[in-house]
This record gives C-alpha cells, structure tokens and sequence, in this order.
C-alpha cells in the first residue's frame, strides 16, 4: 500500500507510456491526506480509501476525480488503454459525468470512435475541471453532452494548471495596471517612451541570442513588431514572409525545414552535447498546419497570457526554421497580446529586457520541456556531427503540460510592466527636464544639448572627463552651473 501510485502515474508505469511522467504524481498511503511539493514534481498523498481497481479504467476514473490532466500522459494513455472496457465502462454508466468526460476526451484524442449510441438528456459537463485547468470557452458535444473547454484543437492539445501562481497574477490584472499607468502619462512624454521600448525589445531580442542587430537587422525587426496587432500567424506565407524580414537573406526560407535540427553545444574534440531534439523533417509541416489551427482557437477561446505563451512556446519547439526561430518566438507573444487589447494601444511590453535580466531562469523553463522529452526521443550522431532520430516523436510536441511557461510569461509580463514601462516613460521625463535645465543656462544648439544630456545622465548627472573634450566651447563655470541645474531638475522632478 505505502507509496502506491494512483490515477497517471499508475497508467504512465502500468501501459509503458513513451512521454514524460506527470507532473502532479498521486500516491497511496497509510494516513491523511497531503500534498508535497517536489523540485520536479507535485506529489499528492491519498489514503487507502481513495484506491481504484488496479486496472487501466479504475485508474482513468481516478485521475479525471482528483487530478489536474497531462495531456502528454492522458493522450497517449487512451491510445494504449483496451477499447472495449472503456465501453464497458461507460455504457455501464451512461449518464455519468466522469464517465462521459473520458468518453469525450477518448472520441476527441484519440480520433476513434467508441461502440456508444449519443447521450440522452443529461446536462452537460465540462470536459476540463474549471478548478485545476485553465480553461478555453466551451463549445458544445451533443453527441457526450460535455463542453469542450480544452486548449486546442484535435493534434494539438495543451493543458495548464490553475496554479497558485498562475492564480495571483490572473488577480493582479496587470493588463489593466499598464493602462492605468499609460493613461497618465502625457501623449507626446509615452509616444517618445514607446520608441525607446520598441528598440529596447529588439535589441534585447537579439541579445538573448548573442546577436548585436545592425541598423538594418534592427529597423526591420522594429518594423515587424510596430506591425504586431495586424499580422497573421495562421497565414503560412505569412510566416515564411516575417522570417525573411527578420534574418539575414542568405538564411532566408522559403518553406519550413526539411533537414533534421537540434540544439546543443561543441564539446572537445569536436563532439556535440545536445540539449533539444527538434521534431523530424517529416513531421514539421503536419506539425504547423495543426500549429495554425491551435492558434486560432487559442487566440479566440483562451485568456491572453495564456494563448501567448502556449502559441509563443509551441512554435519554438516546432523550430520550422534554420534560422528566427527565437525571435519569432518573442515577437508571437507580442502578436497576441496586442491583438488580443491586453497591451495597451500603442504600447509594448519589452519582454525580452525581463528575460535577458535572468537568462538562466529562460533556460531553466525552456529545460522543463526540452530535459524529459530527450529521454525519449532514440537518436544517433552521424559521422557529419549531425542528429538523425530513430523512433517516432511527433506526439511529444503536439501534448503536454504547458502550466511552466503560462507561470513564466506571467512573471516576466509583471517585471516588465513593473520596471522596463516605467523606466522608459521616467527617463523621457528625467531628459526632458534636463534638457529644458541645460537650454536655460546655455543657447545651445538642440542637437548638442541633447547630447550634453545624455552624456551627464549616462555617468550620475556630471560630465566625464573624456566627454569633456566634445564641448571644448564651454568654460569649467559654464559645465559645473549646467550641471547643478540639471541635478536641481531631477531633483524636482524626483520629489513630484
């Protein structure tokens, strides 16, 4: 009895699942109930009344009453499980809600359909526990009488857990914190701030894939994003068209791979480490066709932050491409935010500024997908130090628990809106106080008092030595009184 596993966990061992374990793992043991939370794993404790029969049914039923679904393990376990005790099961049962569910979610994964005549009149259900998922808006099943709240569309389904994290953030309404805040900052102060944040963003971006953009790279890619709301990620031309924009033309495409990729790091004597297997050549465009579709129903029936990261991480894993893949990745997020109002009009949120602060806490999230799902994905290294995938993967990329990047989009939206939006509208307002403060003192010409600002501002309000030099026009009286008027001026501003 002590530490028997239950409900997933027992499907995962009991049908030799090939996806990665739950993460929310029950057990059965002498004592009360509880739950402790792991480094890699929730575990839920459940006393000896709570055991199901120990059979593939039993445990179904058991997951889909106590457990928030893996769409990893749920999916590849109705594909494994007997056809006909689920029958069994569920015509012995046939106004059951739990029972109807499975019906439901077995008909809708598994694209087979049971030996079971429509339900008669019974109310619906919701296939998806509103208290431990984060849920789409339903859309009706006649035939299960169960609503379909589920993120996304037959082959491609996520699941996200109502976590406590997740939970706060939804109540912190940071959409609606960013636009108080825009709505009192003045229009011609946000505009100029808006430009700082749409360059920060890009270079950012770019850094976070040790890249420095050149004027060019970065004034497309500034572009690409000024033109985030509009743009069509069900379009596949479309996509192809802004990955064209946004790299070098040599390494533009012009259709999503068909070579085999994968990341990872050259070690000694030339060996490769590899950390992410991406999907097989074969499996790319299937892939992204069901890619789109999950996208639009994800961007009508999900809240924003949760179709952003779901869309955003989902492309990322897919890597249709050689070569953007990143960066098209963090401009997604952007997309859907701004299409779906949570950004301000007009405003950005620079993402990528929160993530390159901690790039180790990106890799660590990326690392909950990428680590679990190497340990099944059978490869070799080819004599040209080239990754060739033995067995069949696609499953791994179209179902599984996407609550890491929901919580972690959410946290980097709060600091982004918490510091990056406020520092850029603050520092047009800091420039601009300093700028009036120099041209008080000094008729200067506009160009070279904007720069006399910025060097005094770039070094605690006082010009260096080496910027010195570029004003050989001004006494050692004239600096010293233009730098104590700009400190007065931050100073009141800072008070105000």
């Amino acid at each position: 009895m002590q530490n028997q596993s239950l409900g997933q966990l027992r499907l995962h061992e009991m049908l030799e699942l090939d996806v990665p374990k739950p993460h929310v793992r029950s057990t059965a043991v002498r004592g009360n109930r509880r739950t402790i939370e792991g480094q890699d794993a929730l575990i839920e404790q459940f006393p000896p009344r709570y055991v199901p029969e120990d059979n593939a049914v039993g445990h179904l039923r058991f997951a889909l009453r106590h457990e928030p679904l893996d769409m990893g393990v749920l999916t590849a376990a109705l594909k494994a499980m007997p056809k006909q005790g689920l029958e069994t099961w569920i015509k012995s049962e046939p106004t059951g809600a739990v029972s109807r569910r499975a019906w439901f979610l077995y008909e809708t994964l598994t694209g087979d359909t049971l030996d079971i005549e429509d339900a008669g009149a019974v109310t619906y259900v919701d296939a998806l526990d509103p208290e431990r998922h984060i849920v789409g808006n339903g859309a009706r099943s006649r035939r299960h009488k169960v609503t379909d709240n589920l993120l996304g569309v037959p082959g491609f389904f996520l699941t996200v857990r109502r976590t406590a994290k997740i939970q706060q953030h939804i109540a912190e309404k940071l959409d609606e914190v960013a636009k108080a805040y825009t709505e009192n900052v003045p229009a011609e102060t946000l505009m100029r701030a808006v430009q700082y944040l749409y360059t920060k963003e890009t270079k950012s971006s770019f850094e976070i894939e040790h890249e420095r953009p050149t004027p060019e790279k970065e004034r497309r890619f500034i572009a690409a994003l000024e033109q985030g709301e509009k743009f069509d990620p069900t379009d596949e031309k479309g996509l192809i068209a802004l990955q064209n924009e946004i790299v070098d033309p040599r390494y533009a495409a012009s259709d999503v791979r068909d070579f085999q990729n994968f990341v990872g790091e050259t070690l000694g004597s030339h060996r490769e480490k590899v950390h992410f297997v991406c999907p097989k050549p074969k499996d790319v465009k299937p892939l992204m066709s069901d890619w789109r579709k999950m996208t639009a129903r994800l961007k009508q029936d999900a809240e924003p932050v949760t179709a952003a990261a779901l869309i955003a991480f989902t492309f990322v894993f897919i890597h249709p491409f050689e070569d953007g893949n990143g960066r098209i990745h963090r401009f997604l997020i952007h997309h859907v935010l701004l299409s779906q109002n949570y950004t301000p009009k007009g405003i950005i949120f620079p993402v990528s500024a929160a993530i390159l602060r901690d790039i180790k806490e990106y890799d660590t999230a990326l690392a909950s997908y990428s680590d679990p799902l190497l340990t099944h994905v059978k490869y070799r290294m080819t004599p040209n130090n080239e990754v060739e995938v033995l067995n069949e993967t696609a499953h791994l990329y179209r179902y599984f628990d996407a609550t890491r990047f929901v919580e972690y989009l959410y946290d980097k939206l709060a600091e982004t809106i918490a510091i990056d939006l406020k520092e850029e509208v603050e520092f047009v307002e800091k420039f601009d106080r300093a700028y009036t403060a120099v041209t008080n003192q000094i008729d200067m010409p506009n160009r070279r008092a904007s720069v006399f600002v910025r060097a005094c501002m770039q070094n605690a309000g006082k010009l260096s030595k080496k910027k010195r030099e570029q004003f050989p026009e001004l006494t050692d009286e004239e600096i010293t009184m233009i730098e104590e008027a700009i400190a007065e001026a931050l100073a009141e501003l800072d008070e105000s």
